[in-house]
């Protein structure tokens, strides 16, 4: 399931988006006001913006026997865009995070986070984080690469197909089959993990080509200390290179044209 190979860069990535979002203990001033400061100091690389109101799901509350779901109030999400609208801010009174739609490398991503996460720190002073998570959303498309008429089980590990890993399975037959998972790993991170082929929307249109996704969201959680923020993000980094090496064969490997 895993590789220890070196991480790539590849001309022919599979990528759709890439999040980093930290979670941290609500912060009250950023539903009751607008985040002015916040914007003044990312706004020369995030100029566009938007905001909306979100419902968050029913929270459980009670004590075994005698739980209940307990409506949770709306909360407003700021979201700032880069002009080209690749790059995406959102900042909530619970979280922010930094997607993109065009990932290159790890290192251009995490410099782009820099900014607006020292600007929130130095606006709104979080006590410590509850959770920092990286998630890599990967549509394999086999027309992109090459491989039209290629089977599943010659792009990815047999762990990740189920029944499509066995070459009496037709895979047009199969109505749905995918992979959940959610295991630990080392360094204290944890992933939930999708694989499995399916139709997916890119900019609210849907695409004909069925894509095989194969979707990671490693995560950290407890009271984690600002300052290690950036390590706890290059372990989860380095977790998912080495379970993305460990999915895809050498035929997918070279078909995405490693640099």
């Amino acid at each position: 399931m895993f590789s220890h190979e070196d991480r790539c860069v590849y001309q022919k990535n599979q990528l759709a988006e890439v999040i980093c979002q930290l979670r941290f203990p609500e912060i009250l001033s950023i539903q009751a006001n607008l985040p002015v400061a916040f914007q003044e100091a990312i706004r020369d690389e995030y100029p566009r913006f938007s905001s909306r109101k979100e419902t968050p799901a029913p929270k459980l509350t009670g004590a075994p026997g005698n739980m209940t779901l307990e409506k949770q109030e709306p909360i407003t999400n700021y979201q700032f865009y880069s002009a080209d609208g690749v790059w995406r801010v959102n900042l909530t009174s619970r979280f922010i995070s930094l997607s993109c739609s065009r990932y290159t490398t790890w290192e251009d991503f995490a410099k782009r986070l820099d900014k607006p996460l020292a600007a929130f720190i130095q606006t709104y002073h979080p006590a410590f984080f509850e959770r920092v998570g990286l998630r890599y959303l990967n549509f394999f498309s086999r027309k992109e690469l090459g491989l039209e008429g290629t089977r599943y089980s010659e792009m990815f590990a047999p762990c990740y197909l189920g029944p499509l890993a066995e070459e009496d399975v037709i895979e047009t037959n199969a109505t749905r089959c995918s992979v959940d998972t959610e295991m630990a790993l080392r360094g204290g991170c944890r992933v939930k993990l999708h694989a499995g082929p399916g139709l997916v929307k890119r900019q609210g249109q849907q695409d004909t080509e069925v894509k095989f996704v194969f979707d990671q969201d490693l995560f950290m959680t407890g009271q984690m200390e600002i300052k290690l923020t950036t390590g706890a993000l290059q372990t989860l980094h380095a977790q998912a290179v080495s379970i993305f090496r460990g999915a895809i064969t050498d035929l997918t490997h070279d078909a995405m044209e490693p640099c």
